[in-house]
């Protein structure tokens, strides 16, 4: 595995799989490499020629009270875990390298960006929507993998691709889960015992909620989950997929998306699901 830190070089390497009409997977993360990321990686390696994964902090996605310095950051340890499972080049840029130029070209992410996990980030989704499309100019991939657990984000990048038609295909891989349903998290440790043990209910009351949609009411859905859970839900939504709207008669592609409140963690989870499957 190649560990590429300027453009020039990324797409020189890249430049025989560009002239062999190859397929070229992108993973984009912010390093500190996890089973997520490692999932996305598999699932991209399983169907691409070659396989890139970006390694860059993105420091236009945090906010004034959020810690860019302090992000947690290790390429050698990235290097490793992405060559284990497959990765063919990780593209590694410095902040000089991916922003050389303050031209005042900034992106706004719409209403979508306002609600959910946004409604607490002003500026988040714009910073993401910048650097996704760097990277997607930078690379030019046939297919970009993103977590479903991250929802808002992906939606987000699906209505980018779509309505500015790039030529990408976005691959969601669905929510890696523990056998009792829990969403997989880095965070799960911060959980108290007795925490863990309820935490899982969350998944399962999206489960029933989908199954009671036509009656679904957003008072009662957080009291439900709030008496499974016994944590303090942030919001529960059910929303058009991906343009995270108000649910119509004609709408067939739907969201449940969630987040709750321990004492010292925050959890996500959402299901996306076509209505009538």
């Amino acid at each position: 595995m190649k560990v590429i830190t300027t453009i020039q070089e990324l797409q020189q390497a890249l430049a025989p799989y560009y002239a062999a009409n190859n397929t070229i997977g992108l993973v984009p993360t912010m390093g500190y490499l996890h089973e997520g990321h490692q999932t996305l990686a598999k699932a991209a390696v399983s169907e691409n020629d070659v396989v890139v994964m970006s390694d860059f902090v993105n420091p236009t996605q945090f906010g004034p009270n959020e810690d860019y310095e302090a992000y947690p950051r290790d390429l050698e340890r990235d290097a490793r875990i992405a060559s284990d499972v497959g990765v063919d080049i990780l593209f590694a840029p410095s902040v000089e390298e991916m922003y050389p130029h303050q031209g005042g070209i900034t992106f706004e992410a719409g209403a979508a960006s306002k609600i959910l996990c946004g409604a607490t980030r002003p500026g988040h989704f714009n910073g993401v929507l910048q650097v996704v499309t760097k990277l997607f100019q930078i690379v030019r991939p046939t297919t970009a993998y993103f977590g479903q657990k991250d929802a808002q984000q992906l939606a987000l990048i699906e209505m980018l691709v779509r309505d500015y038609h790039m030529p990408i295909t976005i691959r969601p891989i669905p929510i890696v889960r523990e056998v009792d349903g829990l969403a997989k998290s880095s965070r799960n440790v911060f959980l108290s015992a007795e925490e863990r043990k309820l935490a899982p209910n969350l998944y399962k009351t999206l489960q029933s909620l989908q199954q009671t949609i036509t009656q679904f009411d957003h008072i009662a859905a957080k009291a439900q989950i709030e008496a499974a859970t016994n944590g303090r839900v942030d919001y529960i939504e059910l929303l058009s997929y991906p343009d995270l709207q108000p649910v119509k008669e004609a709408d067939t592609q739907l969201i449940l998306a969630t987040a709750l409140y321990y004492d010292n963690v925050r959890l996500i989870d959402n299901i996306i699901f076509t209505v009538g499957e």
